[in-house]
This record gives C-alpha cells, sequence and structure tokens, in this order.
C-alpha cells in the first residue's frame, strides 16, 4: 500500500509543476499572486475610533494557500482577509512571506479574539487563533500597534453581518 502511494505521487507532482505560474499548487508556487478583489472593511476601537481598510478577499483554498506570499509590500490602509466559511482554528505561517504581518484572528460576531503582533517574515513557526475563528485579517506590521487594537475590538464587514 505505501508503496503505490509512492508511485503515484510523481505523477501527480509532474503536470503541476508544467502548469502556468498561476495555476501551480502553493508548493510550487515563486511569485506572488495577482491582487485579489478587495472589500471594505472596519475595525472600530474600544475608544469608537474607526479605522478604515481596503482588504484583499482570500476566499478560495489556493488564494488562502499563497496569501500574501512574495509581496514586497503591505500599504497601511490595505491587507488580506481570509473568509474560513465557518469557525475555525486558524493556523498560519510566513512561508516565502517577505515583510513582517499583524494577524488579526476574528470571531464570527466579528469580534477580535488574538492579535499576532509583527510575525517574524520566512519563519514557519505556527501562528494560531488559539480557539475557532471565522477569519484572519493579515496587516502591516506595526498596525495593531498604531492604531491601538486589541481582541474584543469589532470588525466591521459583510462576513460578520456588519457592513462598514
Amino acid at each position: 500500500m505505501r508503496r503505490r502511494h509512492l508511485l503515484a505521487l510523481p505523477g501527480l507532482l509532474l503536470p503541476a509543476l508544467a502548469a502556468p505560474p498561476a495555476a501551480r499548487p502553493a508548493l510550487a508556487q515563486t511569485e506572488a499572486q495577482p491582487r485579489l478583489p478587495t472589500e471594505p472593511l472596519t475595525i472600530v476601537g474600544r475608544e469608537g475610533k474607526r479605522h478604515e481598510f481596503k482588504v484583499e478577499m482570500a476566499l478560495e483554498p489556493q488564494q488562502q494557500t499563497v496569501g500574501l506570499m512574495f509581496r514586497r509590500s503591505v500599504a497601511p490602509d490595505e491587507g488580506m482577509l481570509f473568509d474560513w466559511g465557518r469557525p475555525i482554528e486558524s493556523m498560519m505561517w510566513m512561508r516565502n512571506t517577505l515583510v513582517p504581518l499583524d494577524m488579526v484572528f476574528i470571531n464570527a460576531d466579528g469580534t477580535i479574539r488574538r492579535i499576532a503582533e509583527r510575525t517574524v517574515p520566512l519563519s514557519l513557526a505556527t501562528v494560531s487563533s488559539q480557539g475557532p475563528v471565522r477569519a484572519t485579517l493579515e496587516l502591516a506590521a506595526g498596525t495593531a500597534e498604531r492604531l491601538n487594537l486589541h481582541p474584543g475590538d469589532r470588525v466591521l464587514h459583510r462576513l460578520f453581518g456588519t457592513a462598514p
């Protein structure tokens, strides 16, 4: 049984590596994916201050696997929102990610569960939501500190039934 799986593996990998870069699995990804469609997102801090963002929507598994890999920068008012479709334990890493990020883990009701600040570029260490979340928002490193964001702050977006 084990031998059969090993023999089948090369046949599966070769067609994937021959595909154009945009169609390759993330395992073979060597460049940033094209910008994804964007939507407005607002974070409301404890003091009621609103912070507006334009976020790329990572909805499909391939988009989520690649994320912000190979991007050279993330603008201060932009980011990427990963919609998991239902609450799950979000496990992220910084493989092939060239810039540090803040990862904001968001509950199904739109409240921030956890913030991992200034994640390390190219790290293979797992960054966990530490509980089930509906979405993960990646922002430029230092954004959470600059805007004084905290767990419990509200995220306004259609995914959470609240439009900004």
